[in-house]
């Protein structure tokens, strides 16, 4: 393993809850709790009469999330940073528009480090491109600043534990800005999972299959396209695990065990590369990646990558248990073995699990199990934007937590395992698909959970 993780070849069970024989898994180290550290799972702090931000990065996407936070309540933005001043001119004019106060301006290289030693901030919202995100936390966090990262938060292991060990030796959150958790169709499912209408979860899907032939170039220096170019696996896998970890409970009485990955030849990403002028005969990531992944619990978890080629948009996001179904790309349904009546469902012929429940049914049950979140946020969710809402959402809830002294809905351990997967899968491919071992980053406080409705219930 690269820098400061050694792989370590051994032959071990693969979990004794699936009574499978004797294989070779690759390991990775998971390195000691530091002397004096603690677990942040459940992590709580002092309700806060407000919540003072400071955003880094304002290219693609800061000056939209900007944009949100003018929407809610007892949030300020105090401080803005970009490298380049013009980006910084153009958020502020958003502030001024939306008549809020006028934040301090930060730009260069190292207007960011200025901009967290500022004590006025509480918690620093960082945009920028991959390679700074973990850099950028990390100071954030040792300058006493709770902080939120953009997508994935980190790119290799060594920097997924850079993170746990910083936040646990501060004790500051670090959540990972994965919006997708909060889209409408997931947190109906999630509500509808936990309150065990599909009986036991056996096996979860989800994907980010998304063609960036439109997109390559809005990535300044083409650093996107350049980081696929230069690594291997499933570099983008948040989108899809995210909702998925969430249905099997991941750190919250779960955790990933194992997993195995492959992937296709890289066809059209060494074309992309050819047309800027380069030889994209290196060019290292396949151009569809796949991943199967094993829980302590017993379940399956699939996650697909393809931002190469002309598929339709798509998260899968997909859940079978035991009795019933789920199902939202390409087509949202749901089937079950049965469906107890309630209050509000259209009559209809006896439910059939070999096809969907009627579209009269499916909006029943989506009404009737409407997550408490979208109860509250979905309308002006909607009005406000951002990815259809869930953006909105997502911001919302990080300050509602934090105004009211609660955990976190994504927390520094789901930052860890839901990016840890880069750099894992590309271990896999590269060993012909060998077995990987997942690392507990919670090292063993995992169990100090019973389930994820702990989190996103208002509590």
């Amino acid at each position: 393993m690269k820098n400061i993780l050694a792989i370590i070849v051994a032959c071990v069970m693969l979990g004794a809850c699936t009574g499978q024989k004797q294989s070779a898994v690759i390991e990775t180290e998971v390195p000691e709790r530091p002397a004096g550290q603690t677990d942040v799972v459940g992590l709580r702090h002092e309700p806060m009469d407000s919540v003072r931000i400071g955003f880094i990065g304002l290219g693609m996407r800061g000056p939209s999330a900007v944009g949100r936070f003018c929407h809610i309540d007892r949030a300020s933005v105090k401080a803005l940073c970009d490298k380049h001043a013009d980006r910084v001119a153009k958020s502020q004019k958003i502030l001024v528009d939306r008549g809020r106060p006028e934040a301090a301006e930060y730009s260069g290289e190292e207007g960011w480090k200025e901009l967290c030693q500022r004590p006025d901030i509480d918690l620093v919202y960082i945009c920028t491109d991959w390679k700074n995100h973990v850099p950028m936390a990390v100071y954030a966090m040792e300058q006493g600043k709770d902080v939120a990262i953009e997508v994935p938060a980190a790119q290799s292991l060594e920097e997924c534990w850079q993170l746990v060990n910083t936040a646990e030796r501060t004790q500051r959150h670090c959540m990972m800005l994965e919006n997708c958790v909060y889209d409408f169709f997931e947190l109906t499912t999630l509500n509808m999972a936990q309150q065990g209408l599909f009986g036991d979860i056996l096996h979860v899907e989800g994907s980010y299959i998304h063609n960036l032939e439109d997109f390559w170039d809005a990535y300044e220096g083409n650093w996107r396209l350049d980081f696929n170019e230069t690594h291997r696996g499933d570099i983008y896998a948040t989108h899809g695990m995210g909702p998925a970890a969430q249905l099997v409970n991941l750190h919250r009485g779960n955790k990933m065990n194992y997993l195995v990955a492959m992937d296709s030849r890289a066809v059209t990403g060494p074309k992309l590369v050819a047309r800027n002028g380069r030889d994209g005969s290196a060019f290292r990531n396949g151009d569809h990646t796949m991943t199967m992944i094993q829980t302590e619990t017993g379940q399956t978890i699939h996650i697909q990558h393809d931002v190469m080629n002309p598929r339709p948009y798509s998260r899968m996001y997909q859940l079978t248990g035991t009795e019933g179904f789920a199902n939202k790309y390409p087509v949202e349904g749901y089937a079950f073995r049965s469906l107890e009546p309630f209050d509000g469902m259209p009559d209809h012929e006896d439910l059939s699990s070999h096809s969907f429940v009627p579209d009269t049914v499916k909006t029943a049950l989506m009404e009737r199990y409407r997550h408490p979140i979208q109860i509250e946020l979905e309308e002006k969710a909607r009005e406000v934007g951002g990815h259809g809402g869930m953006d909105f959402i997502m911001d919302y809830r990080l300050i509602y937590c934090l105004l009211n002294g609660l955990p976190l809905d994504q927390d520094v351990y789901d930052a860890a395992e839901w990016s840890c997967l880069g750099e894992l899968t590309a271990l896999s491919i590269e060993n012909n698909s060998a077995p990987v071992a997942v690392p507990d980053f919670t090292r063993g406080a995992w169990r100090k959970l019973d389930g994820y409705h702990h989190y996103m219930a208002g509590e």
